[in-house]
């Protein structure tokens, strides 16, 4: 593959000891700027996702006086800020069909020179895979597809690991049902899904833990009702919970880190897959950041990037697990930890030139509506105690959802969170 061998020269280029120092200077592409034209207007922020991970965002730039409308599709609490201006239905459609309502809201808003924050990986993949026509009308937070395939799809991840010299658990891309029964493999495993096109039993558990062989062939027959077969990974279980896990998290130009941080999932929700972390606190792991820096160089990636590994207990190695490769859910961590991701994005946009700059360690985040819940099944378990979830819970500490400048959101996530289930299942 073409890109591959990109990626290798990439990286031989990022770490020969005969490589010259970077320079200071760099040149934002044009899809992120935007062409000098409409470099005069002052342009506003399209918010693609109305959870947790877009209200963050809205409050970053709203607070700043930046225009902010939000798409909002079964989530909602992002849409109710304060700093809103404007909420309208994402559609949920297939992705050509949201292109072309971006396009057409563009049109019917004059929103040219607007810039568009897609908050989730499906709509990150549709601005991408569109990226030759959604750039003519707005300005770009996520790569072209050429880049963010290396973070979308994990077969491509756990191949370009190795060959920057990161590790990964043992993963294992079969072609159907009679390899799955004649893998050599030691369990529990999990199974997961390389891409996540529809959501769905799988796709939004994360993985599954499987115990043994006939069950491992059960549950692989349940996945390839729900995603391609070829899209079904099974990989070793690294055990821990969200103590072992941890991110690196960057703002990013062409491969080059702006502004980064390293923090512990410390708490998840689901304690064993989680499907979003509930409690993380700013670290220093010079490990996690060096094969973070790599990956990142290695694709060229620009905007902003969650990298997430686990510690191995049994070999001491941290290994990749995902690419997260736009907002992520506890970004705003970065705020109280000196780095406000969005907004220095933002400034990037707007033709700024940042020093490169790293978070601080010591601070904490928490969405406390799942993280009592996470506290409760660690502390069942005997891995966490009363006293140390208590001494988790003092300043400086940056809620999920919870602002004094603005209620709105915190006060209606409860009532809005049965709304959604309720949706879901009887309406």
């Amino acid at each position: 593959m073409g890109k591959s061998s990109q990626v290798a020269e990439r990286l031989v280029s990022c770490s020969s000891p005969e490589a010259p120092a970077r320079s200071n200077e760099y040149h934002a592409p044009e899809w992120l700027v935007g062409p000098a034209e409409w470099r005069a207007h002052k342009p506003g922020a399209l918010i693609i996702g109305g959870d947790y991970k877009g209200l963050g965002t809205v409050r970053s730039l709203g607070r700043r006086k930046i225009p902010v409308w939000v798409l909002t599709g079964e989530h909602l609490i992002a849409g109710v800020s304060r700093y809103a201006q404007r909420r309208l239905i994402w559609p949920d459609t297939e992705g050509e069909r949201q292109v072309e309502y971006l396009l057409r809201l563009g049109v019917q808003h004059n929103l040219r020179g607007w810039v568009l924050f897609p908050s989730g990986d499906e709509t990150a993949a549709t601005v991408a895979r569109h990226h030759s026509v959604l750039r003519k009308q707005f300005r770009l937070t996520v790569p072209p597809w050429d880049v963010l395939q290396w973070a979308y799809d994990k077969r491509l991840t756990y191949r370009l690991a190795p060959m920057v010299g990161v590790d990964i658990p043992r993963t294992h891309t079969l072609a159907g049902r009679d390899e799955v029964a004649r893998l050599d493999c030691a369990f529990p495993v999990v199974l997961k899904p390389a891409v996540k096109p529809q959501m769905n039993r799988f796709t939004a558990a994360k993985a599954w833990r499987v115990e043994d062989r006939q069950s491992l062939l059960e549950r692989y027959d349940e996945a390839c009702t729900m995603v391609d077969p070829g899209a079904v990974l099974v990989q070793e279980l690294i055990p821990g919970g969200g103590q072992e896990q941890f991110s690196y998290a960057a703002l990013c130009l062409e491969g080059r880190p702006l502004a980064a941080l390293v923090a512990r999932r410390t708490r998840q929700f689901p304690s064993d897959f989680g499907r979003s972390s509930t409690f993380v606190e700013t670290v220093d792991r010079p490990e996690i950041e060096e094969a973070g820096r790599r990956l990142v160089s290695a694709i060229g990636f620009t905007g902003l990037v969650e990298v997430e590994f686990k510690r191995d207990p049994r070999d001491g190695l941290y290994k990749l697990l995902d690419i997260n490769p736009r907002i992520w859910g506890w970004h705003t961590l970065g705020r109280r930890a000196g780095i406000d991701f969005s907004f220095l994005l933002w400034r990037v946009i707007q033709g700024e030139s940042l020093p490169e700059k790293r978070g601080i360690a010591g601070v904490r985040w928490m969405r406390m509506s799942t993280d009592l819940a996470a506290a409760i099944a660690e502390i069942w378990r005997g891995r966490l105690s009363v006293g140390a979830y208590l001494r988790s819970l003092v300043s400086p500490v940056e809620s999920a959802i919870f602002a004094a400048d603005d209620p709105l959101p915190a006060l209606l996530e409860v009532p809005l969170s049965v709304y959604m289930i309720l949706k879901r299942h009887w309406i």
